[in-house]
């Protein structure tokens, strides 16, 4: 009898469209590119839903991953993506030995996946990475997970999905950083503050900018980036220019995730300023980085140092002043959890 290799399936709303691509999720794809590294005989195939914009299947450092080119269209045309995955998922069935399959987000990959499961008596895993623990989710009650069923990404995710949707969940897996990805050299920190991320409202940047103008009155000469690009961008730039921040400022736009993670060893502080944060992957680069972090949000109950949570403007402003007056306010790296631990972490669930 044909031995058909081991086979974890992920369903994803999008993956990078080629190994160059680094900026389309930088979390998900190192998490997935660490399941091969700590598990090099596990066979792992990658369903994108919606992107790349095109259909086909190609390899991605060492994984199949088969496009499905939905293209975020319509209802019609997002029932037919569905469709496609179906077949892809029972094509996949007969020709591996499913282990599992894991659905980044609870969504519509979650949708599909947890039928096809329950269909096939496969084991099957939706992974909440932030907006789709709140309230509103149409998703969850379509699917009606078990709590068994989910994971959180962090401690504040499975809090916020009890409050609003009565499940418990019991396994809580992290994103983590790959520290390989980091130059071991000292470098000069000549970046007073640094912010990364999309620039879409739910991030709030405008505190950011707000925050460096007001900085600027106790620091003259402050330096400060902002990476990342998003709907936002012209109501940003207008506001730093209202406020006198041209010298002050500077907008990266969008960079390769190794050149972010090289701002950030440039960095003495990073601004977090989003209302609602699952985990915040930046952050936990930025805290390995040497950065000291401040957010409003708080992902994980344990303390960490060098992250300052804080309550609001105000008070935000008034901690990033402590921290740059702070000639002794140290720069050593703090790691959260590795790419490498998280994957492993990932594998036990669908192994036990």
């Amino acid at each position: 009898m044909e031995n058909k290799p081991e086979t974890l399936v992920i369903l994803s709303p999008g993956f990078p469209a080629n190994e160059g691509d680094t900026t389309c999720m930088p979390p998900m794809q190192l998490f997935t590119k660490a399941l091969k590294d700590v598990c090099p005989g596990l066979n792992v195939i990658v369903i994108a839903f919606q992107y790349p914009h095109f259909r086909g299947e190609y390899d991605w450092n060492g994984i199949k991953v088969i496009a499905l080119g939905g293209q975020n269209g319509g209802k019609l045309h997002r029932l037919r993506t569905w469709q496609k995955a179906w077949a892809v998922l029972r094509r996949l069935n007969r020709q591996y030995e499913l282990m599992g399959l894991l659905s980044f987000w609870l969504g519509e990959c979650a949708f599909v996946g947890s039928y096809f499961a329950k269909r096939k008596r496969l084991t099957h895993y939706a992974w909440i990475l932030g907006q789709d623990a709140k309230r509103g989710n149409k998703y969850v009650k379509w699917i009606k997970p078990p709590g068994h069923t989910l994971i959180a990404l962090s401690d504040f995710i499975a809090r916020e999905f009890r409050r609003n949707y009565g499940a418990w969940i019991t396994q809580v897996v992290p994103v983590g950083v790959d520290t390989s990805l980091y130059s071991p050299a000292p470098v000069k920190r000549d970046i007073d503050i640094m912010g990364a991320g999309s620039l879409i409202p739910l991030k709030q940047y405008h505190l950011f900018v707000e925050s460096i103008a007001f900085l600027k009155k106790v620091f003259p000469g402050i330096k400060a980036v902002l990476c990342g690009k998003g709907p936002e961008i012209e109501n940003l730039k207008a506001l730093s220019e209202k406020l006198d921040l041209a010298n002050n400022l500077t907008f990266a736009g969008e960079l390769p995730h190794t050149e972010v993670l090289a701002m950030m060893q440039r960095t003495k502080l990073f601004l977090h300023t989003s209302n609602y944060e699952g985990f915040g992957a930046v952050m936990a680069e930025a805290l390995y980085a040497g950065a000291h972090v401040v957010s409003f949000c708080k992902p994980m109950d344990k303390e960490y140092r060098h992250h300052h949570v804080v309550g609001d403007l105000s008070e935000m402003n008034e901690e990033i002043v402590r921290i740059l007056k702070n000639t002794r306010r140290g720069h050593d790296p703090v790691r959260l959890c590795t790419t490498q631990q998280i994957a492993k972490n990932m594998i036990s669930l669908f192994a036990g």
